[in-house]
């Protein structure tokens, strides 16, 4: 499975701080088996994520891309809004799996407005900001992202 990683934050993309989330997610991603075939850094700016999300969505190069950070209740957490606008269907299970996986570690998991959905040939999941989070937000869907990879690109569900 080809993946693209996207950090959204807004002092990593201005070089005010290290980029933990997206190197955390990129290395399990590859411990999984996947192939981390490209990462990227964005501001917290709505129109910036939209156009990253659907250009890498719409290119086919990627199965899988999933975000780091911006998934928030803060003014300038956008990226559940940007991967709602870009996606043509959403697959809310997984956003409320990872929610409830989260729970089991801390109450604030209630607090990710994060959001998983279908564009083109691709699976788009927003993840949580933090390192841990993030890891064990994909952890909680990990099993189930290659299968349903698979069914948007016309595999049988068997």
């Amino acid at each position: 499975m080809r993946v693209a990683v996207i950090t959204v934050s807004d002092s990593v993309s201005q070089g005010k701080g290290a980029d933990c989330s997206g190197p955390a997610v990129a290395d399990r991603c590859k411990a999984l088996g996947w192939d981390v075939v490209s990462t990227h850094v964005l501001p917290d700016d709505r129109a910036a994520i939209e156009k990253l999300l659907s250009a890498q969505a719409d290119s086919g190069a990627v199965h899988l891309l999933v975000t780091t950070g911006g998934t928030g209740i803060g003014p300038r957490d956008t990226t559940p809004e940007a991967t709602t606008a870009v996606c043509a269907r959403l697959i809310p299970g997984f956003a409320e799996l990872m929610r409830a996986t989260g729970l089991q570690a801390t109450r604030r998991a209630v607090l990710s407005r994060a959001v998983a959905g279908i564009r083109a040939q691709a699976i788009i999941v927003n993840l949580p900001g933090s390192p841990k989070g993030a890891v064990e937000s994909l952890d909680a869907i990990a099993d189930l992202l290659p299968h349903a990879c698979d069914v948007i690109r016309g595999h049988h569900h068997g």
